[in-house]
């Protein structure tokens, strides 16, 4: 399902509008350490490659850009900018509390 929306909101969150009218906020720092690429995750594991406190505390995205019709990048302010965000990953990662009781995605 492709945002109708996704914009900063100040320096430190991220918010993705999305057209069944929910609402995911995210910390930037999160979104940072989500990361799917082959930088912060290990290719046939799977696992991540990088610590939460490895990301910079106050990491922004400098740049969003759309990705085809399934993702997102972003440029973000420590240089890195080689994930791929796919719209389900995304969703799938809401930190939302309605999200949260779900739980993770299948």
């Amino acid at each position: 399902m492709q945002p109708v929306d996704v914009r900063p909101v100040g320096e430190t969150e991220m918010l993705i509008l999305w057209p069944d009218g929910h609402r995911s906020l995210y910390a930037q720092r999160y979104l940072r350490f989500q990361c799917h690429c082959a930088q912060c995750i290990e290719e046939w594991t799977g696992r991540q490659l990088i610590s939460l406190d490895q990301v910079d505390s106050d990491v922004h995205a400098l740049n969003i850009s759309p990705v085809g019709n399934y993702a997102v990048k972003f440029q973000w302010s420590d240089g890195h900018s080689t994930g791929i965000y796919s719209y389900e990953l995304l969703r799938g990662i809401c930190p939302c509390k309605e999200c949260a009781a779900k739980g993770p995605a299948s």
